[in-house]
């Protein structure tokens, strides 16, 4: 089975969840840019939560996907299609027949997610999937998808073909099949506007106390030369007490540290694996998911928290994910 790429869209990569392991020796982990929505996705279908996945951002593809394959999308709405019908999100859909799938306007959020039973097969590097288009490294040639190129798909899993059994007698489409039920908040559905929570990092006690105020309490917007390193927030200026002379620390996905200039920018999944600036804060890693769907001109504000408070979110949400996937096995029996 394979999915050939007709147009591929503004940017359409191979994502899971990263490399792992290798940021001592400067590779960075790349990976999906929300997390959440591609683990769900992935569940939907029978795959384990950090299989590979197509990432497509705001502009989308048109694909050609061969019959009897089980997809899935997730994260932002951009208005698919299959033969021009449109597709239920956030839940598994069958395909009868040869399909061609489109994305349209979109309408919420700006990275959907297009999981397919059984992964892609793509070669493996440092135990992952993930493209890295900075060092052409992994997914399809190290690249975003282009015209004409073709993703074989792996083999489904015990628990995919149980899931396309079960279909047999749900609801159908002119050329697909999806059941009732979908995934709680598989859709993006913000408005460009997203409050996420932040806990303090190693510099927030630099700030001057007018930055200290102003960075939780104040909007900052998207800045468009923000991309998959890291997003550049313009607003308040963000000003250090006094000049620091820095040794080069560990970065992760959601550091927030403040360049000369004032303007905070947010570190995300092709993020280098050390930096320079101060680090005063970082986002709770259960907001990533809403703060990687903003686009361009959207507005950030944060929500001071404490590291604590920001595990147990964290703690609760991937206990969440686990009782989902339990949840669609169970019913998939």
């Amino acid at each position: 089975m394979k999915i050939t790429v007709l147009a591929p869209g503004l940017l359409t990569t191979v994502q899971d969840d990263g490399r792992f392991g290798y940021q001592k020796h400067g590779v960075i982990v790349s990976g999906a840019m929300d997390m959440y929505s591609m683990k769900l996705g992935n569940i939907a279908v029978g795959n384990k939560p950090n299989e590979g996945g197509l990432e497509i951002t705001l502009v989308g593809p048109s694909l050609k996907i061969e019959k009897n394959n089980l997809i899935s999308i997730t994260g932002a709405n951009l208005s698919p299609t299959i033969n021009d019908e449109k597709v239920p999100m956030g839940r598994p859909i069958f395909l009868k027949e040869d399909s061609i799938l489109r994305f349209g306007r979109c309408i919420s959020g700006c990275r959907a997610y297009l999981s397919i039973a059984g992964g892609f097969k793509l070669q493996t590097i440092m135990n992952s999937k993930s493209t890295y288009l900075r060092g052409n490294l992994g997914g399809k040639d190290g690249r975003a998808l282009k015209k004409d190129d073709v993703l074989e798909v792996g083999n489904k899993s015990k628990l995919s073909l149980n899931i396309i059994k079960k279909l047999e007698t749900a609801h159908k489409g002119n050329n697909f099949i999806y059941p009732s039920w979908y995934l709680h908040r598989a859709i993006y559905e913000g408005t460009g506007r997203e409050l996420v929570r932040a806990f303090e990092d190693r510099q927030f006690k630099n700030l001057s106390e007018k930055s200290t105020n102003d960075f939780f309490s104040q909007d900052f917007t998207v800045n468009a030369k923000s991309d998959r390193m890291g997003y550049r927030l313009n607003g308040p200026k963000l000003e250090i007490k006094e000049s620091l002379e820095m040794i080069s620390e560990e970065v992760s996905f959601g550091t927030i540290q403040v360049p000369p200039d004032g303007n905070p920018i947010i570190l995300l999944a092709d993020r280098a694996t050390a930096g320079g600036y101060p680090k005063i804060s970082h986002v709770a890693s259960v907001d990533l998911s809403r703060l990687v769907q903003l686009k361009p001109s959207d507005k950030v504000s944060f929500k001071k928290i404490t590291l604590k408070e920001a595990e147990k979110l964290y703690i609760e949400r991937e206990e969440y994910i686990e009782k989902l996937r339990l949840s669609i096995k169970l019913m998939s029996l």
